[in-house]
């Protein structure tokens, strides 16, 4: 369903007084302390939710929804003392506008030996956006087996929904203008834990994910 994005649009000064910092100033907006706590609290909710977790399996969406999934899997597991499924969910032949941008590298599909069938399934990202990343994962999902629970799980929600997608875990709600983007940064994958919002380059503000 994956990456980045706080959230009003920032006008410059008229006149001669100072400017102020525009969309394109990139900003941080979580350090990593608070992603940490984003996510504990996305798992205590999980498990709540789903009475302990027991038939819950972890599914990202690659790149940034996978370590996502797995850091969530750690945290359930901490509380449970008992090891939670997880894995990924490659979505790229799934998407709606692959014949628009064909040349993309497919990512990994890793489903636990049991499949999926009768498990409630959280699907993992980084960032909800227009929601249609979300739709192409239930399509990836739909081939693989029948659970019986689809939920979705995200770090960033920034709104701007073209479908009716709705998640059941948020870590931060973060409204924006289409001409901003958020990136989220992993340690997995980035080297740093953050999430920053900046202005979108032209591609980026027409694809949403």
């Amino acid at each position: 369903m994956h990456a980045l994005h706080p959230a009003r649009d920032q006008d410059g000064a008229e006149g001669g007084g100072p400017a102020r910092p525009g969309p394109a100033d990139p900003k941080t907006v979580l350090e990593p302390a608070e992603i940490g706590r984003a996510l504990t609290r996305i798992a205590h909710e999980i498990l709540e939710r789903t009475d302990g977790a027991a038939d819950v399996l972890l599914l990202g969406i690659p790149t940034r929804g996978v370590p996502l999934a797995r850091r969530l899997a750690e945290r359930i597991e901490q509380v449970e003392g008992r090891p939670v499924p997880h894995g990924s969910l490659d979505i790229t032949m799934y998407r709606d506008d692959l014949r628009l941008r064909p040349a993309r590298a497919l990512g990994r599909t890793e489903v636990p030996a049991e499949g999926i069938d009768g498990a409630i399934v959280v699907i993992v990202d980084d960032v909800l956006y227009s929601g249609r990343t979300v739709r192409a994962a239930l399509d990836a999902l739909n081939d693989l087996g029948r659970p019986r629970a689809v939920q979705l799980a995200v770090l960033i929600d920034r709104g701007h929904r073209e479908l009716p997608v709705r998640p059941d875990y948020v870590g931060k709600n973060l409204p924006t203008s289409k001409q901003e983007v958020v990136r989220v940064l992993l340690a997995e994958v980035d080297g740093q834990d953050a999430v920053i919002i900046g202005r979108a380059a032209a591609t980026e503000q027409r694809s949403g994910t």
